[in-house]
């Protein structure tokens, strides 16, 4: 039990006493006693929760062990003698200072030898390397964390053990008897592990021989390293070939924007040679313009297609470079040049190519239109008799119903089938391009308009077919100019003056009422009655379901060539429920929802039944478009869409079983997307449970 102590005397000396006291926490002061109340030493006794009193007679008693004196007045002192007990000891100042400085010495040294030791056996198993030290006797005194790892035993028990009963190969022994030191020695452990050891005899100041220790290395580690370096070789032997044998130009500079590394090509480009590029500065091969490596140096962002000229020859190319970091420091840009001359030849092929394809683009025939009802059957001999006379054609129907279709095998079965066959979507191109790009323009008509002027699709599709999808959405303006294109057979382009004569077959499409939009004031009248010479009204899906059998059959073929799938074909239930569908979308509905069913069958399925297809709205009503929908009573259009979208994806989630990536998928989602709206519809809380 911790000795009890009293002071008395508070004033300097009492004071450095108690604080020392406390610090050490060596003895316990229970009493701080001076004359004085203000002293300093009561003050801090009291801060210290210490009892205080100017009477240090009130407070001597048996349990008091230590009565240091410090008032530095032999009176007192002779005084407290007389009164304290044999079991109390009475400390003059002095003495009491003199003992208290070297308590505190003592635990100070303490604390050193502690940190010391601390920091010692932290650096001794921070290290991964092992290490073991053997008294004279070969008995392990310190072991650390790598070594007892590697030998595979616990540091603690087999402190003290002998050595050769830990390690029965080791060779301290050995060393102790001879005194020699054995490097770099290779050895095996009792697990199997090979390592690489050091093993030296510790001698002290007196040349005595006192101990001995091995510090070792895992040697995988050393063959890895070595194997890792002979890599590093190879990828830049490797990385050294590839850059050298290249068609592509490609030089490098360092962070200085020196030039390092040059390839062949890049010769053969510029004319310039390694003497003339490695050690220069990046500006020494150029001829015209700025040097983009020192750009890409000073920025650290890569440039892109940047024309300059290079070499004595002032070769004109396109450059590409690009910074090199490497551990977040920048240590130079690497640099690729093509040559503009071969681009040039590149970009006349490919406006071959795209003139050629153009030729080949009506890659649809009658035989690709799938239908034996009445209404389609009508809509073909319409169609191949349209195809037998230059007029122009209007095809009318839905969205989906395939009136390109129509348009590819007009024109396939026309004597214009080996010309040109041009696509336009009217409703596609802006309202400002659309005149440009139907008619052509003249050099100088507007702000960036190309040198030479640029021929309309009216004019590349001369002696062939021209098919406007989405007619009624030409604006005024172009309906007029395309009004004269089939009045007079000739167009003008923008920004001219002079008529081009043209011979071009007409193949219009619309899905919109245009006699609604003449009516509003939106669609000529005299070009309504030019391009409705030969109206072709293609039937919606609904109005010819019993098609959707043959369909079906023709849709999977493509299907099946597409997903790389072999599904032979659809049950009797899911073609019944197919065929109670109204189709709003039509012929593209059907194949998206067949395509969606593939998507989601398993390999080992090859039919596509009930399970497969999503919920269908039947229609029960035998009207065109209309979808079974909540009545609108008090409810707004938005709040209807809404309820709408709610319910398709929880009917998904359900078809799912939950699996939120799945059902994002069979929904054109973004898996965020469908997170969003499940928060949003709160389906997370109360729309799950079903398939929880």
């Amino acid at each position: 039990m911790m000795q009890t102590v009293m002071i008395v005397g508070a004033g300097k000396g009492g004071m450095s006493i108690l604080k020392i006291l406390r610090e050490t926490a060596v003895l316990n002061v229970v009493a701080v006693i001076d004359h004085n109340p203000n002293a300093p030493g009561i003050e801090f006794a009291m801060q210290q929760g210490i009892q205080v009193g100017t009477d240090w007679k009130a407070f001597l008693t048996d349990q008091v062990d230590i009565v240091i004196e410090v008032t530095g007045r032999e009176a007192v002192f002779k005084e407290i003698r007389q009164a304290i007990g044999q079991s109390t000891i009475l400390i003059p100042g002095s003495m009491a200072f003199l003992i208290a400085k070297l308590i505190e010495e003592k635990e100070a040294l303490i604390t050193k030898l502690k940190n010391e030791t601390v920091k010692r056996d932290l650096i001794f198993n921070a290290t991964s390397d092992g290490m073991i030290v053997v008294d004279r006797d070969s008995h392990i005194i310190l072991i650390n964390k790598s070594a007892a790892e590697m030998v595979g035993v616990d540091k603690q028990k087999v402190l003290g053990k002998h050595v050769l009963d830990v390690i029965p190969s080791s060779r301290l022994p050995a060393v102790l008897k001879t005194g020699r030191p054995e490097m770099n020695k290779e050895q095996m452990l009792g697990n199997g592990l090979k390592i690489i050891t050091t093993r030296i005899p510790i001698i002290d100041a007196n040349q005595e021989l006192v101990g001995a220790f091995a510090v070792f290395k895992d040697i995988t580690e050393v063959v890895h390293l070595a194997e890792e370096l002979t890599n590093l070789k190879e990828i830049q032997t490797m990385l050294h070939a590839v850059i050298q044998s290249s068609d592509e130009a490609i030089s490098v500079v360092d962070e200085e924007g020196k030039g390092i590394i040059i390839n062949p090509a890049y010769t053969r480009l510029t004319g310039l040679s390694e003497h003339e590029v490695i050690g220069q500065p990046a500006t020494a091969d150029i001829s015209e313009g700025d040097s983009m490596h020192m750009q890409v140096l000073k920025t650290r962002r890569a440039v892109r297609g940047v024309a300059m000229r290079l070499g004595p020859n002032k070769k004109e190319v396109i450059v590409n470079v690009a910074p090199v970091i490497v551990d977040g420091k920048l240590k130079g840009s690497v640099g690729v040049i093509h040559d503009m001359s071969e681009l040039k030849s590149l970009n006349r092929e490919l406006s071959r190519a795209r003139q050629i394809i153009r030729t080949l683009e009506a890659k649809y025939s009658f035989e690709d239109i799938i239908g034996d009802s009445d209404e389609m059957k009508l809509a073909i001999e319409q169609a191949k008799l349209g195809a037998k006379t230059p007029a122009t054609v209007l095809l009318r129907g839905e969205s989906g119903t395939g009136k390109e279709l129509f348009a590819h095998a007009i024109h396939n079965a026309s004597d214009r089938r080996f010309n040109k066959f041009v696509r336009v979507n009217c409703a596609a191109i802006s309202e400002s391009l659309l005149e440009s790009e139907l008619f052509g323009y003249e050099e100088g008509a507007f702000s960036g308009a190309k040198r030479g002027g640029k021929r309309g699709l009216f004019e590349e599709a001369n002696n062939g077919s021209i098919f406007l999808d989405e007619i009624g959405e030409l604006t005024a303006n172009t309906q007029a100019k395309l009004l004269r294109v089939l009045q007079e057979n000739e167009i003008t382009r923008v920004g001219g003056t002079k008529p081009i004569s043209i011979n071009v077959r007409v193949i219009a499409a619309t899905n919109v009422n245009i006699e609604k939009g003449i009516i509003n004031g939106t669609f000529r009248e005299d070009l309504y009655y030019r391009l409705n010479r030969m109206p072709i009204h293609i039937p919606p899906l609904r109005n010819r379901k019993e098609d959707i059998p043959l369909l079906c059959n023709r849709l999977l073929e493509k299907i099946n060539q597409d997903y790389g799938r072999n599904v032979e074909g659809i049950s009797a239930a899911a073609r019944n429920r197919l065929l109670q569908y109204h189709w709003p979308g039509n012929v593209r509905e059907l194949e998206n929802i067949l395509g969606r069913a593939v998507i989601f069958m398993s390999n080992h399925e090859s039919e596509i039944d009930l399970e497969h297809l999503p919920e269908l709205v039947r229609d029960t009503t035998g009207k065109p478009d209309h979808v079974s929908l909540p009545l609108a009573e008090g409810k707004t259009l938005h709040t209807l869409v809404e309820q709408f979208e709610r319910n398709l994806i929880v009917d998904m989630l359900k078809r799912m079983k939950g699996n939120k990536t799945e059902t994002a998928k069979a929904l054109g989602l973004s898996v965020r997307n469908l997170y969003y709206k499940l928060e949003k519809y709160k389906i997370a809380n109360d729309g799950m449970q079903d398939f929880s």
